[in-house]
């Protein structure tokens, strides 16, 4: 859908205007646009759960990487060739603090993603769990006939 991924990229203002946009030109168009703004979560409120804070990180991640792309190439990281090869500040000390505070950050949001893939693990093996404890619950019972 590609009109929702160029909204997505001008944030909730566009949603706005094109909600109000869409109310303007026939109003179910309107109400379904507000529905799914509202349903998905575009607007902060909704049903979203965790898959909101997902789309967030997903979102971040992306916007991350169209900078490191910008600031030193395409896939690029903060340490490893991107900032720190540009010019420099002129004060070695702080060349060498920004590269180890760069580096640490690297390594810290790879510890978060770690962690967030973890934490999807077991989200996903407790739903599964739960499942096969309903399934199994409900085959030791015989269906009455009635």
């Amino acid at each position: 859908m590609p009109i929702v991924a160029k909204l997505d990229e001008f944030g909730r203002g566009a949603w706005i205007a094109f909600t109000v946009l869409g109310f303007m030109v026939w109003w179910p168009l309107g109400l379904a646009t507000l529905a799914f703004t509202i349903g998905s979560g575009r607007m902060g409120c909704g049903y979203a759960g965790a898959g909101r804070q997902e789309y967030r990180m997903s979102r971040l991640q992306e916007k991350m990487d169209r900078l490191r792309s910008r600031m030193g190439g395409e896939g690029s990281g903060f340490g490893g060739g991107g900032w720190h090869r540009g010019p420099s500040s002129g004060n070695r000390a702080f060349d060498e603090y920004r590269q180890e505070t760069l580096r640490r950050l690297e390594d810290e949001q790879r510890e978060f993603h770690d962690f967030l893939g973890r934490l999807r693990m077991a989200r996903d093996k407790a739903e599964f769990d739960q499942f096969m404890a309903d399934r199994r619950g409900g085959e030791a019972t015989p269906p009455t006939a009635g």
